[in-house]
């Protein structure tokens, strides 16, 4: 008796979860029906995008991963829909599904002309990625000269730590190749603020890490800066 009950209530809870399953499933695909927009603005279809959202379109609507039509602009760099869209009051600081946002995106990404569209139009200084950081922390990482000096101009926090134990200097410093361009970037991290003494979650500090990694303009820099 007892182990029929026990088969029938795994039954009934199998089933369950089947239906809530289905659910999400008939739910996923009626989102992704809904995401015209998202791909129009991914395609860089601006006209019939303008035309969709005049037609009263949301221009928040979200695809399977959560991207507004400004994010999938934003992936794509298409950067005259992302103009309109941003215009048109489209949320610059929405996530998707990997907690990224047209701003944070453009940022660790280099894309400029998106970047400044967003810092114009309200986008949060102080909002983090998946792993804990600003953007200018991969900006950083990344090499993107002009965005480094962007973002710390914007008043992004150049100390900030992420969820590794790193600072925008310590991610230049240990994921750049130490070419001009990286040392640009310490340089400019340097004038922001930047604490060239803050170790990282090990205890190494930005000068130790440089030298371990054989940049000797870098060790310049820092040792001229205060470095220790």
């Amino acid at each position: 008796m007892n182990t029929l009950y026990l088969k029938a209530k795994w039954f009934l809870y199998f089933l369950s979860l089947l239906m809530i399953s289905s659910i999400f499933m008939v739910k996923a695909m009626a989102n992704s029906d809904k995401a015209y927009l998202v791909t129009l603005a991914q395609e860089g279809n601006l006209s019939e995008l303008k035309r969709q959202i005049e037609q009263g379109a949301n221009i928040e609507q979200r695809d399977l991963k959560l991207r507004t039509p400004l994010m999938a602009a934003t992936h794509a760099n298409q950067i005259d829909v992302a103009k309109y869209l941003i215009e048109k009051g489209a949320d610059v600081n929405a996530r998707d599904a990997i907690h990224d946002s047209p701003y944070l995106y453009s940022g660790a990404r280099g894309l400029q002309e998106i970047l400044e569209l967003t810092l114009s139009h309200g986008a949060s200084l102080k909002s983090v990625n998946r792993y804990g950081g600003t953007a200018l922390i991969p900006a950083s990482e990344r090499g993107h000269v002009k965005t480094v000096k962007t973002l710390i101009d914007a008043g992004v926090d150049v100390n900030h730590i992420n969820r590794l134990g790193w600072t925008a200097l310590i991610e230049a410093i240990i994921l750049g190749d130490g070419s001009q361009k990286y040392e640009d970037i310490v340089t400019l991290l340097i004038e922001g603020g930047a604490n060239v003494n803050l170790a990282d979650g090990s205890g190494h500090t930005p000068l130790t890490l440089a030298k371990d990694k054989g940049y000797t303009n870098i060790v310049n820099i820092l040792e001229q800066a205060g470095a220790k």
